[in-house]
């Protein structure tokens, strides 16, 4: 069998569903947007710098989740989806998608992005299997604005990876081909591992990389599908 799997986030995406659902809720008038916005954005820019600090930003990001109430976010959600993720999927990304799935791959979305963000996502891509940075609930199942486990950021991502392979009853050798779909270079540790590493629209330093190394590079970002 063969292992696809799809970083999500300028990736699958056109556009990152972390920074985009900060910016949602601001214009929701939910989060102070003179104050949120500025720091949404200096996050922002480490991440794509390689310098982000994933359990200050965690900190920030998870807080607006914590005490709410899960209708009230699921419904913040189905609007966040409509106005904000469906604009940002690509007719190519959805295709490629379904190519691997068609061929019999075992697919799988591993995303640093929370899995309350994430998982209505995946489920639009038709991906069952997500690895997602996980969050932490109180005992009435309330997020508590904190992180569960291991974020699944930079070289975390291999050891989430290889916990959930674990639970599936398999390791990632058992694999007849592995492929890793990515754009940023916080991702290099994880597509060093993999029989083929495919850069997305990938950032400069990817680029350079994916050039230097003879990786494929391939744009899926051309146009929105809505």
């Amino acid at each position: 069998m063969r292992l696809t799997l799809f970083d999500l986030d300028n990736t699958l995406l056109n556009g990152d569903s972390d920074f985009e659902w900060a910016q949602f809720l601001i214009r929701q008038g939910i989060l102070d947007g003179a104050q949120y916005a500025v720091q949404n954005q200096a996050f922002y820019d480490d991440y794509k710098a390689g310098t982000l600090d994933i359990f200050a930003f965690l900190d920030f990001q998870l807080k607006p989740l914590a005490g709410r109430n899960k209708a009230t976010l699921q419904a913040w959600h189905a609007d966040f989806m409509r106005e904000s993720i469906l604009p940002i999927i690509t007719p190519a990304a959805r295709a490629l998608v379904a190519q691997h799935q068609a061929a019999g791959d075992l697919v799988v979305i591993i995303t640093a992005t929370n899995r309350f963000v994430t998982a209505p996502i995946a489920a639009e891509f038709g991906v069952d299997h997500l690895i997602a940075t996980e969050l932490a609930q109180d005992a009435q199942g309330n997020f508590t604005g904190k992180p569960a486990g291991i974020p699944c950021f930079r070289e975390q991502k291999i050891t989430r990876l290889n916990l959930w392979l674990e639970t599936q009853g398999q390791q990632l050798q058992d694999f007849s081909h592995t492929a890793f779909y990515s754009d940023s270079l916080n991702d290099l540790p994880l597509l060093r591992c993999v029989n083929e590493a495919i850069a997305v629209n990938p950032d400069p330093q990817l680029a350079a990389h994916a050039a230097s190394h003879g990786w494929k590079i391939l744009n899926l970002h051309e146009r929105s599908s809505v």
